[in-house]
């Protein structure tokens, strides 16, 4: 479980990339999957995919089934109950309801309102940053005293960037100029530093995590970048515990 901010009736939970229950196969290196990918959509195996995600109830002791979405960098935040699973951010004020977004280097944020009625979490890789996932997220909230955990995502000394990335970003706001340093011709982003200040703006201002590099932490976590298209993904869980 997160070590994070959030009332004593919130549950969070990053998965890392192997464990020892994970689809009956040992860990190794060699696979990209390792033995505990949770998505459906990158080339693994299906059944030891659908495996892991019952692995992943039962060994969590999950209250319910995740909500799982299709994501598509989109800044588009649905609510758990909602039959459409196309979306980047999921909330809800239901006990026992399990949000979900995956990830494999992008930023996972975990939300929740002060007295942990309402919970939610979203993926905020770098077109969804600017897209504008996280001012949808924090506008499905009914209270704006959030409270926010940046999951693991890829560090700045790993996430270099192009010129018209760079640009997206200044258009959408200038003062993520802040969250960029020239490397190279080229950029290095500090995808939690961008979040911060879009936060910042928004006016929430209680925020923990965002030490953790999917890229460098090898043995924990699954990296697009490093990886490549055989790349597992973690899943990022939050829920109101009954």
């Amino acid at each position: 479980m997160i070590q994070s901010n959030f009332s004593k009736n919130v549950r969070t939970l990053s998965t890392e990339r192997c464990t020892k229950f994970g689809a009956g196969k040992a860990c190794s290196e060699e696979s990209g999957y390792f033995n505990f990918n949770l998505a459906l959509y990158v080339g693994d195996d299906l059944q030891a995919v659908k495996h892991n995600r019952d692995l992943l109830i039962q060994q969590f002791n999950l209250p319910s089934e995740p909500k799982y979405l299709e994501q598509t960098h989109s800044d588009i935040c649905l609510d758990a109950s909602s039959a459409e699973c196309l979306g980047d951010a999921v909330v809800t004020s239901d006990k026992n309801t399990v949000c979900c977004v995956m990830t494999a280097d992008c930023l996972p944020i975990f939300a929740s309102n002060s007295n942990g009625t309402q919970v939610g979490v979203a993926h905020a890789g770098w077109q969804g940053v600017v897209n504008g996932v996280i001012e949808s997220f924090v506008a499905r909230f009914n209270q704006q005293e959030l409270i926010v955990h940046f999951g693991p995502a890829i560090s700045q000394d790993n996430f270099e960037v192009g010129q018209d990335v760079y640009d997206q970003f200044i258009a959408k706001d200038d003062s993520l100029a802040q969250a960029f340093i020239p490397f190279n011709n080229k950029y290095k982003l500090n995808i939690y530093q961008a979040a911060r200040i879009i936060l910042n703006k928004l006016d929430v201002k209680n925020i923990s995590g965002g030490d953790q590099c999917t890229y460098a932490q090898k043995d924990k976590y699954f990296s697009y970048r490093r990886d490549g298209l055989k790349s597992g993904r973690m899943a990022h869980l939050i829920w109101i515990k009954q």
